[in-house]
């Protein structure tokens, strides 16, 4: 148990920040489902659509520190992969 008045103040701000990172992954994760729907019904125009909506959501999960760079590229560069070989 935190005994500080810091330490007891630095639990309430991660619990905070808790609830705003996961609205944020949440809101990223709703965003590559649409992708991946697209991608299963075989629609490259919406895919198209959706992966452009895609990109600057990852770039602002990197920029926020909820995600890597790394994994926000590696996300990305699967999904487009995907997307391409629908021609």
């Amino acid at each position: 148990m935190a005994n500080t008045p810091q330490a007891k103040k630095r639990i309430r701000r991660n619990d905070r920040r808790e609830l705003i990172n996961r609205v944020r992954v949440s809101r990223i994760r709703t965003f590559v489902k649409q992708v991946e729907a697209a991608l299963e019904a075989g629609d490259k125009a919406t895919a198209l659509a959706a992966i452009s909506k895609v990109q600057p959501e990852l770039q602002r999960g990197v920029a926020k520190g909820v995600l890597h760079k790394n994994t926000a590229a590696r996300k990305f560069s699967r999904l487009t992969k995907r997307i391409a070989a629908l021609a």
